[in-house]
């Protein structure tokens, strides 16, 4: 049977929502359309799917298969459908015309200026990011690929679409590996790219451009970005987000970076007498508990606690302290996380790290640590109890309060 290839509308008519074409294809439950020609584009190069109906049922997605693009659909095609009315949804075509025509001129930009290819290009349903090749990008080399992309913008620089034969398409910036006809995009004086993407027609039609945070993702940079009506929301959250954090200080927004400041140094300050203070308080109850705790039958003055709601390691401080009386020993188990720790004296002739490593793989645990302080993860809050109860008998039982 003779195979015809989907005519592709937006290629040259990005702004065409609504056309009719024929039914070429189907699979067995006819959820699955290929047409004679569409305005739908199909995920592909970094842009995602158009959505809107098709002989007035939903198209939730679009693929290529070879030459074809296919339509899938929510419900099946009737069987008596052989001319079809297709709808594309507006909204999301202009906002990925937006997003991806950004992108061309951004990366142009980038390249450009600082010398910083783009690797790859995702548009999302929210952020849109763009991976350069580049150890580092500066907050204020953002600041100035943003204003330069955005002077560009209004501009309005005219963009085209050409079709060349890739044997001798001049002034690419990227080589294609493609044979044959190249569908090539050109921003005016800008940028020239072999593109199968929706586009707008000139620059001033993207709208501005948001730069948003980076990240390093293995050898290369990630860029955040939104452009047109993305752009514009993001900036009124973030309006909204700032006015209420100030609110919330009693200050303006202008004053929120030296208030934010100051209040942060003030917040160490009182975390370093905060933990002055635990230190202090830590030292009082240990010796006041130490002179508490009688000598066991090993001559060890062997204390015990259980915490139900706090980590060992919030008591490891507390133990050091305990522990830096003669033949002091000091044992906890903790429920969450599961953990036992365990320190003693340097004169009590305990190992702790070999006693808990003992312990703990009796129990499925496992840790370590020095001599005189040691402290391990158990599989289960039983697990914990099982090794604190293994200490306590190992060393002679203790007067646990």
């Amino acid at each position: 049977m003779h195979h015809t290839a989907t005519q592709r509308l937006y290629f040259d008519h990005p702004a065409l929502l609504r056309f009719e074409a024929g039914v070429l294809r189907c699979n067995d439950e006819r959820t699955a359309v290929v047409l004679d020609q569409t305005a739908f584009y199909p995920t592909s190069g970094g842009q995602p799917h158009d959505i809107g109906t098709l002989h007035d049922i939903e198209v939730i997605d679009v693929t290529e298969d070879g030459n074809d693009v296919v339509h899938h659909l929510a419900a099946a095609l009737p069987t008596s459908a052989d001319r079809v009315r297709g709808v594309v949804d507006g909204a999301r075509r202009r906002d990925h015309t937006q997003q991806h025509s950004g992108q061309h001129l951004l990366s142009a930009i980038l390249e450009d200026r600082f010398g910083w290819p783009t690797v790859s290009i995702h548009i999302g349903r929210e952020w849109c990011t763009l991976d350069l090749r580049s150890n580092a990008v500066s907050a204020s080399a953002l600041s100035e690929a943003e204003q330069m992309v955005n002077e560009l913008v209004t501009d309005d620089l005219p963009v085209t679409v050409s079709y060349e034969d890739a044997a001798s398409a001049q002034g690419l910036r990227k080589p294609s590996t493609r044979q044959g006809a190249l569908r090539i995009v050109t921003i005016e004086g800008i940028d020239r790219n072999a593109c199968g993407g929706t586009h707008v027609t000139s620059t001033g039609m993207i709208g501005p451009v948001l730069l948003r945070g980076t990240e390093k993702v293995r050898d290369t940079v990630r860029v955040q970005f939104r452009c047109g009506m993305r752009a514009v929301r993001r900036a009124r959250i973030d309006a909204t987000l700032l006015t209420e954090a100030a609110a919330a200080l009693s200050a303006t927004a202008d004053d929120l970076p030296g208030l934010v400041q100051a209040q942060r140094d003030a917040l160490l300050t009182s975390e370093k007498t905060c933990t002055a203070l635990r230190a202090q308080l830590d030292r009082y109850e240990a010796q006041a508990l130490l002179s508490a705790t009688p000598a066991n039958s090993r001559d060890l003055r062997l204390h015990v606690d259980r915490l139900t709601d706090l980590p060992v390691k919030s008591r490891q401080a507390f133990a050091q302290q305990f522990v830096s009386g003669s033949r002091a020993v000091y044992a906890v188990a903790a429920v969450t996380p599961p953990a036992i720790l365990l320190a003693s004296s340097s004169d009590s002739g305990i190992d702790c790290a070999a006693l808990l490593r003992e312990v703990l793989a009796a129990a499925g645990g496992r840790g370590g640590g020095t001599p005189t302080l040691a402290q391990g993860s158990t599989p289960s809050a039983e697990a914990a109890d099982v090794c604190l109860a293994a200490v306590i008998e190992r060393l002679g039982g203790a007067s646990a309060e």
